[in-house]
C-alpha cells in the first residue's frame, strides 16, 4: 500500500491587522510622518474585509500617499494612484519597499517642481525677448528722427 501525504492547509489568516504587523509596517511609515511629507495614517478594509493601511498626505488635499494591504497572506503595497508597487509575502521586504515607495515619491515631487521651473523660466524668456526686440526695432526706426530733433 501507497500512503501519500498531502500538504497541510495552512493556519487561517487572522482578521485585521496583528499588532506586531501594524507596528511593522507604521514603523515604515513613520519617517515620512516625521518629515512632514504625510500627515498621518489610517486603518481601514476592502471590499473582501482584508486588512488595509493608508498613508494620508499633507494638507490642505489629505490624499492617499500609499496604501498597504494584507490579502490573504500577500502584502501589497500601491501608490495614491492605484498602481502596484509590491507584492510578496513576506513582511520583511514589506518595509523595506514601503520606505523605497516614499522615497520615489519625493523624487517625482522634486522631478515634476524642476520641470515646471524650467518651463516657467522659457515662458519668462520667450515674453521678454518679443518685447526686447520689438523695442530695439522701434528704437532703430525712431533714433533718426529724434536725432534730427536735438
Amino acid at each position: 500500500m501507497t500512503v501519500v501525504k498531502f500538504p497541510r492547509r495552512p493556519a487561517p489568516v487572522p482578521q485585521g491587522w496583528q499588532p506586531a504587523e501594524l507596528q511593522q509596517v507604521v514603523g515604515a511609515c513613520a519617517g515620512a510622518v516625521s518629515d512632514g511629507a504625510a500627515s498621518g495614517w489610517e486603518v481601514g478594509t476592502t471590499e473582501c474585509g482584508d486588512p488595509q493601511l493608508y498613508l494620508i498626505g499633507p494638507p490642505p488635499a489629505y490624499e492617499c500617499i500609499l496604501c498597504i494591504s494584507r490579502v490573504d497572506r500577500r502584502y501589497v503595497i500601491e501608490d495614491g494612484d492605484g498602481i502596484l508597487l509590491f507584492e510578496h509575502d513576506n513582511p520583511m521586504l514589506l518595509a523595506e519597499h514601503a520606505i523605497a515607495a516614499l522615497r520615489r515619491r519625493k523624487g517625482a515631487i522634486v522631478a515634476r517642481i524642476a520641470v515646471a521651473w524650467c518651463a516657467l523660466q522659457e515662458v519668462f524668456e520667450e515674453k521678454t525677448e518679443a518685447l526686447t526686440a520689438e523695442s530695439t526695432e522701434l528704437l532703430t526706426s525712431i533714433s533718426p528722427q529724434l536725432a534730427a530733433l536735438a
